[in-house]
């Protein structure tokens, strides 16, 4: 069974192995990976998962190729003007975060327009990482924390809620479940503090096929896992 607030979280990996298994250039791969957002969107909502949060663009992918990087940053304009009013009809609320002043000006203001037209849908939150690495976000929010003490607006000592209230993930419940697609076993500087009591599942698909039913093979798997949270059941 999932909590009524269940939150899984996707490192979408595998999208230029899957297209150079089958011939393709890279650019294919990523094509195809971002079209299955929208599939894996409405499995999810389907399946009861009320938040998603899927890696999209690391802060380190800047070091791969020029034209690869290029490509990727036209993909959300395809992606929106494919499926943003389906998303809207649905009730889908997107919320994008990461660095994102520093993409280029048509990716930024497509994702801000993504998330200014769903911001008043209730249904699944899609939130996705643009330009997003988790050893940055940390030391923003210590950074911004320590700001606010030293000009007096927050106090010492800091509890686990005020300091998540600095993180781009605030108001997100944390992660219940991570998955990593195509058979690494790597976190990838994705979410360090947010899956800190995350079960964590990876399948050997690469994110191109990964489908509903690969999802829900992942949620059964949760559902067999005994959360403790680092205590003890009475036995």
């Amino acid at each position: 069974m999932l909590n009524d607030d269940f939150h899984v979280a996707i490192i979408m990996d595998g999208n230029g192995r899957w297209a150079k298994a089958k011939g393709l250039a890279r650019t294919a791969g990523h094509l195809k990976g971002s079209d299955n957002v929208r599939n894996i969107a409405i499995a999810a909502s389907e399946l009861g998962v009320t938040h998603l949060t899927l890696y999209a663009f690391s802060t380190e992918n800047w070091k791969r190729a020029k034209d690869e990087v290029n490509y990727i940053m036209k993909l959300p304009g395809v992606f929106f003007e494919k499926y943003m009013d389906e998303f809207i009809e649905r009730g889908y609320r997107m919320n994008i975060i990461g660095k994102l002043d520093e993409l280029p000006k048509k990716t930024y203001d497509v994702l801000i327009d993504a998330m200014e037209k769903s911001k008043d849908n209730t249904g699944l939150v899609l939130t996705i990482c643009m330009n997003y690495g988790s050893q940055m976000e940390l030391i923003n929010a210590a950074e911004a924390y320590a700001r606010d003490v030293k000009e007096g607006k927050a106090e010492l000592p800091l509890t686990n809620e005020v300091f998540e209230s600095y993180l781009m993930t605030k108001g997100l419940p944390m992660v219940d479940l991570l998955i990593r697609t195509s058979g690494e076993q790597r976190i990838s500087n994705y979410l360090l503090y947010q899956i800190a009591y995350a079960e964590l599942v990876f399948c050997e698909e690469a994110w191109p096929e990964f489908d509903k039913e690969v999802l829900k093979r992942c949620l059964d798997e949760y559902n067999k896992r005994d959360r403790r949270f680092g205590g003890v059941k009475n036995v």
